[in-house]
């Protein structure tokens, strides 16, 4: 992991994330046009806290524990944000070699 990694880690733990997979994508974007040296990750969370909210709620929430980060040390973050049941399902449906519902 990465220190940008385990910062963002941390700051999503009131979430209580049943899953959580974070990846530094920072060497895809090098040079990108209006980066500003800042990080790129993707995760996928995967929360009880998602519950019964709409996936720009579950996004706003996210980027709530993160906000003071970006721009500078987060440039980008790209998000897939799930409730546990939703997970499952997601899950069962790629080992059955159906598309996933997002």
């Amino acid at each position: 992991m990465t220190p940008l990694v385990d910062t963002v880690n941390a700051r999503l733990r009131p979430l209580a994330p049943v899953h959580l997979d974070i990846s530094d994508d920072s060497h895809e974007h090098a040079g990108h046009r209006g980066n500003n040296g800042g990080g790129h990750l993707s995760a996928l969370i995967v929360s009880t806290a998602f519950e019964g909210k709409t996936t720009v709620s579950r996004h706003r929430t996210v980027y709530s524990l993160v906000a003071d980060l970006m721009p500078h040390e987060l440039h980008a973050i790209s998000l897939i944000t799930q409730t546990p049941h939703e997970y499952q399902q997601s899950k069962t449906a790629l080992n059955s070699g159906r598309e996933p519902q997002s």
